[in-house]
């Protein structure tokens, strides 16, 4: 038996929904779980922020693994069931801010589980 990988549980899922993943590349250091939005000029992702004036205003996805530097290759989920306490944000966001743009795009917020 090969070992391929370790998972642990973070409480970032929140249903069973079907999850659609898309790779892109990074625009910054961000942790799993950070909302994401597509920087217009470089189709790079960062965290979604309501002020930002590059594009990432808008959600696009939610990080599924760590990055560590911007051009790092990322994994994003385009859908699914989140915990909104396990995601985070950019500037002064919250999950209210951008719960009807999630829901939206396929991505739904519940608050199930403390992370």
């Amino acid at each position: 038996m090969t070992t391929l990988g370790t998972f642990n549980y973070d409480k970032l899922f929140a249903g069973d929904a079907e999850v659609v993943i898309e790779s892109a590349m990074a625009g910054a250091t961000m942790v799993r779980g950070t909302v994401v939005g597509k920087i217009t000029a470089s189709g790079k992702i960062k965290a979604v922020d309501s002020a930002a004036v590059d594009g990432s205003k808008d959600p696009y996805g939610i990080l599924a693994d760590d990055v560590a530097a911007d051009g790092d290759p990322a994994v994003l989920y385009l859908t699914g069931e989140f915990n909104e306490d396990a995601i985070t944000f950019g500037g002064t966001d919250t999950a209210d801010t951008h719960r009807l743009a999630l829901r939206n795009i396929g991505i739904f917020l519940k608050q199930n589980q403390k992370a």
